[in-house]
Order: structure tokens, then C-alpha cells, then sequence
């Protein structure tokens, strides 16, 4: 009986939970119902509103093929009297040189004249409506269009959501008559199960508690003799365990105070490096172009991974970036930007492949000046074609080939060669 009694109290919960529920569904099936209606409501307005777009877009379409047909033979109209006033003007020139025959002109082919021009000018009016009636309802017609359009997917929209409401209306009525049928296969009363239910009960409250005393009896499992030796074990485990996570977390602080630490020094050298080699391409980019200004501009605001962005206004330009100046303006600028790095952080030596190839005489002039004023910090060696910048040059070394297939290598030395020169 005790059992009995306790299976009865969990059924009257299990029961009272399946009739709040079924009141909820209830109350939610009527409002799907009622969304339903509107939704069906709004969706019949749709159609009827893209039923009148079409017919007026159908009507438009009709105005537009008569106005269409208008513009044709209006169109055949002009080349009519586009004929009939080259016709005229032959005939005007035979009678320009009847006059020059000392002949009196007639009077009525002139009356005929004036008319023909008169009647072309109201034609070509005409036309000039036409054309404007023609492009108004164009406008129109591309207008009723984008309508219709946004017109079949608004009802696409209502489509999908009816769709929707019908599938949870559905599946409400499903879970409904799964509740019934376990009332029925309890054999319970639903009357007498309300009737005994205090007033005031909420279902999540009584949730909440069968949930709690289902997890604490799985906890409790099986009557086991040997729990205080385990928990023991698992007393020392858990403690060797809290110990290693506590050098863990020791270990992390740790760790991240030095990525602090780190990010703070990198941020403070990579501003400082930066101010310095934008203040070196501030004085070299002068120097290269003959005028000018640029500087370097960062694009973020954090300094761990922002870009970087050239910013140069050669002589008689704007402000720009880098790659809207043409293949020498890059050029120069790339080598104030390269040497401007290399007086901050000097290389033994620096290669320079044809740098000077997309440069005029005097870019190059200024190029070689640069290359020889920063010789003295750092080694150049570059490829070059032009003569400008070998003679800049300090040792020369040249491939040429002697016999065919052979290549073999010759060096001038440039001082000992003006030396010579001179003797």
C-alpha cells in the first residue's frame, strides 16, 4: 500500500504536469490558429496585391506597345518628309538657279516650301512628346515591376512561416495525445485528479523537485560496503590533483604576466621603431624626389597587428598611398623607405637588383647621390644598366661573352681607370 501510494502521488504530479501542459497547449493551439487566420488573412491581401501589380503591370505593358507602335509610325513619317524635303530643297536649288536665269520664281512652290517646313517642325514636336510619353511609361513599368517582385516574396515569407505554425501545431497535438494515452493506460480520472490538486500549483516547481530526487537516488546507486575506503582514495586523489591544478594555475599567472610583459616591451620598441624610420623617410623622400613629403601611417590602433600604410605626395601631387604613384614613383619611395630601415638598423652590405630601370636621368642621378651617401654605413652592390649610376660606382664587374657559349667576368676598378686615363 505504501508502494501503491507513493506510485499514486507521483501519477497525481506526472498528471497534474500533463494537464497544465495540455491547458498550455491549449491556449497555444488557439493562438496558432489565430496567427494562422492573420497569416492567411495577410497572405490572401498579398495575392489580391500582386493580382492588381500584375494587371497593372500587364496594362502598362499594353500602353507601352501602343506607344511603341505610335513611335514607329511616327518614325515612318519623318523619313516621309525627310524625302519630301530633300524632294523640296532640289527643287528650291532649280528654282535658286531659274532666278540666277533671270526667270520670276513662282510663289506657290515657295507657299509649298513654308509649309513642308511648318509641317516638319509639328511632326518633329510630336516626336519629341512621343518620346516623352514613351520614357514615362517605361518608368512606370519598371516601377509596377520591382512591386510585383517584392510583392511574391512577401507572400514567399508568409508562405514559410504558415508553414512553420502548421508543423508546431502539429507537433503540440502530437505531445497532447501521447499525455492522454498515458492517463488512459494509468487508468486515471482527470476530473478527480483536478479535484484533488491544492490550488495555486505550478508545474516547473514540481519539475525541479522530481529532477532533484531522480538525480539524488541514481547518485545513491547500489548499497556498497567498501565507500569509506574509496573515498579515502579518492579524498587523497582529489587532493594530489588540487595541488597540481594549483601549480597549474601558479604556472599560467606566471605565463601570462610574461606575454603581458612581452606585448608591453614589443608595443613600446615597435613604436619607437616606427617613429624613427618615419622620421628618416620624412627626411630621405625630400632628398629622392627633389620635394615632396611622406610618412608612414598605421591602420589600426593596436600595435600587435596593425598594418602599416605609405603615405607620399611626390612634388605637384596630392597626398596618396603607394599604389596610386606610378612604377619610378614607387620605385623611389621604396628606396627611401629601404634605406631609411637601414640607417636605423645598418646591414653589412645591401643588393639592389635594376632598381634604377623605371627611372629618368635625373631620378637616377638622385638615386646614385643616396646610394653614395649611405656607402659610408653600409656596402651596395647593385645591378645596373645605366650610366649615370656606374659612374657612382667604385668597382665595377661586368659578364661578357667572349666566345660563344662562354661567359667570363671583367673588373674595373674605377679610380685605377681614371688614373690611367690621366697618365
Amino acid at each position: 500500500m505504501e508502494q501503491e501510494s507513493e506510485h499514486l502521488s507521483e501519477a497525481r504530479m506526472i498528471l497534474s504536469e500533463a494537464i497544465d501542459m495540455m491547458g498550455q497547449d491549449t491556449d497555444l493551439r488557439e493562438s496558432l490558429l489565430q496567427q494562422r487566420d492573420d497569416i492567411r488573412t495577410g497572405l490572401d491581401t498579398a495575392r489580391q496585391r500582386a493580382r492588381h501589380d500584375k494587371d497593372k503591370a500587364h496594362e502598362i505593358a499594353m500602353r507601352y506597345q501602343s506607344v511603341k507602335t505610335q513611335l514607329d509610325s511616327i518614325r515612318l513619317g519623318i523619313g516621309r518628309l525627310r524625302e519630301q524635303t530633300s524632294r523640296l530643297q532640289e527643287r528650291r536649288e532649280q528654282l535658286i538657279a531659274s532666278i540666277a536665269d533671270n526667270r520670276d520664281p513662282v510663289e506657290e512652290y515657295k507657299l509649298e516650301l513654308e509649309a513642308s517646313l511648318s509641317k516638319r517642325l509639328s511632326v518633329e514636336a510630336s516626336l519629341t512628346e512621343a518620346r516623352r510619353a514613351l520614357e514615362t511609361v517605361e518608368h512606370e513599368l519598371r516601377n509596377s515591376e520591382q512591386a510585383r517582385n517584392r510583392a511574391e516574396q512577401d507572400v514567399q515569407a508568409v508562405r514559410a512561416h504558415l508553414e512553420q505554425e502548421r508543423l508546431a501545431a502539429q507537433m503540440f497535438e502530437v505531445q497532447r495525445a501521447g499525455i492522454v494515452e498515458q492517463l488512459q493506460e494509468e487508468e486515471l480520472n482527470l476530473d478527480i485528479i483536478l479535484a484533488e490538486m491544492p490550488e495555486g500549483t505550478e508545474v516547473k516547481p514540481l519539475e525541479e523537485e522530481l529532477e532533484s530526487l531522480a538525480g539524488k537516488i541514481s547518485r545513491l546507486g547500489p548499497i556498497n560496503l567498501a565507500a569509506i575506503d574509496e573515498y579515502k582514495t579518492e579524498s587523497e586523489r582529489k587532493n594530489y590533483l588540487d595541488a597540481q591544478n594549483d601549480d597549474l594555475m601558479e604556472a599560467l599567472d606566471t605565463l601570462e604576466n610574461a606575454i603581458k610583459r612581452i606585448d608591453r616591451e614589443t608595443r613600446t620598441r615597435f613604436k619607437e621603431t616606427f617613429d624613427q624610420v618615419n622620421k628618416s623617410l620624412q627626411e630621405l623622400f625630400p632628398k629622392v624626389f627633389g620635394g615632396g613629403h611622406a610618412y608612414l601611417e598605421l591602420t589600426g590602433e593596436e600595435l600587435l597587428d596593425t598594418g602599416i600604410t605609405i603615405m607620399a605626395r611626390p612634388p605637384g601631387k596630392r597626398n596618396s598611398t603607394i599604389h596610386l604613384l606610378s612604377g619610378g614613383e614607387k620605385a623611389l619611395t621604396a628606396i627611401a623607405l629601404v634605406f631609411s630601415i637601414f640607417r636605423l638598423n645598418p646591414a653589412p652590405f645591401c643588393m639592389l637588383d635594376e632598381v634604377d630601370a623605371p627611372l629618368d636621368d635625373a631620378n637616377v642621378g638622385r638615386y646614385a647621390r643616396m646610394v653614395e651617401e649611405m656607402s659610408a654605413q653600409v656596402q651596395f652592390i647593385y645591378i645596373t644598366h645605366n650610366k649615370n649610376a656606374m659612374e657612382m660606382a667604385h668597382q665595377l664587374l661586368g659578364v661578357t661573352m667572349h666566345e660563344p657559349g662562354v661567359s667570363r667576368l671583367v673588373t674595373v676598378d674605377v679610380d685605377e681607370a681614371a688614373e690611367l686615363a690621366a697618365v
